[in-house]
């Protein structure tokens, strides 16, 4: 599917769209550059999951980890952002375990090469990807993982 959004208002939208086909254990992946709208995407997803409060960006976290209590099942909706770690092979291999398992949907920026490890501790659902067309205007590619 290949969706062209307006502004972040149809972003988020889109992001609540693909969360409602998420399942606990689920993991989604993020490509895109630097503001292509991969955060705003997750705010609108996490929000239909039933997080309520403030998603924000994890690039310097790491990993955001946002509690659902409305939803059986599901005990938190994780938001990692890989972009810093390069090489997940020189991190401890729990790292992801502290963010991706049974009982959450965890949406994951710059996989890059971490697709295995990541699969590891969750199922891949799908890879959004994410591009600039110029001012508010993103396109959206959303394909099985």
């Amino acid at each position: 599917m290949v969706v062209e959004t307006t502004d972040s208002t149809a972003t988020e939208a889109l992001g609540a769209d693909l969360a409602r086909s998420l399942e606990p254990g689920d993991v989604v992946l993020l490509v895109g550059d630097l503001g292509a709208g991969k955060t705003t995407l997750v705010r609108g997803a996490a929000g239909a999951l039933g997080v309520v409060r403030p998603v924000t960006s994890p690039t310097f976290a790491i990993g955001n980890r946002y509690p659902v209590a409305t939803r059986p099942g599901l005990s938190a909706v994780a938001h990692l952002d890989l972009y810093r770690l390069g090489d997940l092979g020189a991190e401890d291999p729990d790292l992801l375990a502290d963010y991706i398992g049974a009982d959450t949907v965890a949406f994951v920026e710059w996989p890059g090469g971490a697709e295995d490890r990541i699969a590891a501790f969750g199922r891949l659902r799908f890879r959004v990807t994410l591009s600039h067309l110029g001012g508010d205007r993103r396109r959206i590619e959303v394909v099985p993982a």
